[in-house]
């Protein structure tokens, strides 16, 4: 049985550019499937240019600023990846507030392939697990994390979940735990 993420409304943070195209769509169209509302939210109005790899894919209509975004208006947050897009966000004291706001707000945060970078500038890796690209390893570990070579792993810490995969090869695996924590914490909440 799918779960079920109706009432549900996740923002998914890229930058205008850089996102890989993959990470961005395949989560999305989960979360459409199960009934609950993506929202594009970046860090100006207009269109985000994503990737495939280094080469640039499809644009996006941007839904959201961060100016206008309001953490209380969403049930979870989605990070793509790509190597530009976090590599931007985390430089954006806006996108890393937004990021931090959801841990403080104790609503889920998904990140895939390099996003953990954005996670690392808002410093709430320390004294989690979780995985990311194989390159950002070492940067977790320095910002106090636990690195893994996994699939997909979700880190509970209190009222905080963090799931994260590694690349575009484990978007199955990223997207069922995705959904399956939206949901679970759509009910609890």
């Amino acid at each position: 049985m799918a779960e079920e993420l109706n009432g549900t409304t996740i923002a998914f943070l890229v930058a205008q550019e850089g996102a890989e195209q993959v990470e961005l769509t395949e989560p999305w169209k989960s979360v459409e499937a199960c009934g609950g509302k993506p929202v594009l939210v970046s860090t100006d109005s207009g269109t985000v240019q994503a990737f495939n790899h280094l080469d640039k894919a499809d644009t996006f209509p941007v839904d959201l600023t961060l100016e206008d975004a309001r953490v209380m208006d969403f049930d979870g947050l989605v990070l793509p990846g790509g190597v530009a897009n976090p590599d931007f966000l985390r430089t954006s004291e806006p996108a890393v507030r937004f990021v931090r706001s959801f841990f403080d707000a104790g609503k889920p945060v998904a990140a895939i392939c390099h996003a953990p970078w954005t996670l690392i500038e808002a410093d709430v890796v320390r004294g989690r697990t979780l995985t990311s690209f194989p390159s950002v390893r070492t940067d977790v570990i320095n910002a106090g994390g636990t690195w893994v070579d996994e699939e997909v792993v979700t880190c509970r810490d209190g009222d905080n979940v963090l799931i994260t995969s590694r690349k575009p090869d484990d978007l199955a695996a990223f997207n069922a735990a995705i959904v399956a924590e939206f949901a679970h914490s759509n009910v609890a909440g």
